[in-house]
């Protein structure tokens, strides 16, 4: 796993985390949940993306289909 792939992460997190702290001092709690679930899709992309990668390396290695 590229360590580049983890501090995105890292970043997106932290992002999400200060923009909802904010909000959520402004009284935008609904924008601040908003934020929060714009970040976990973000991630959850990434995530499959390299999910996906990793299964076609699997059907290269043992020439599956």
């Amino acid at each position: 796993m590229d360590v580049q792939v983890l501090l995105q992460i890292a970043g997106i997190g932290l992002l999400v985390t200060v923009i909802s702290q904010i909000l959520g001092k402004a009284g935008r709690e609904d924008l601040g949940t908003l934020t929060a679930i714009a970040g976990l899709v973000i991630v959850l992309v990434m995530v499959v993306r390299m999910v996906g990668e990793l299964l076609q390396s699997v059907q290269a290695i043992f020439h599956l289909s």
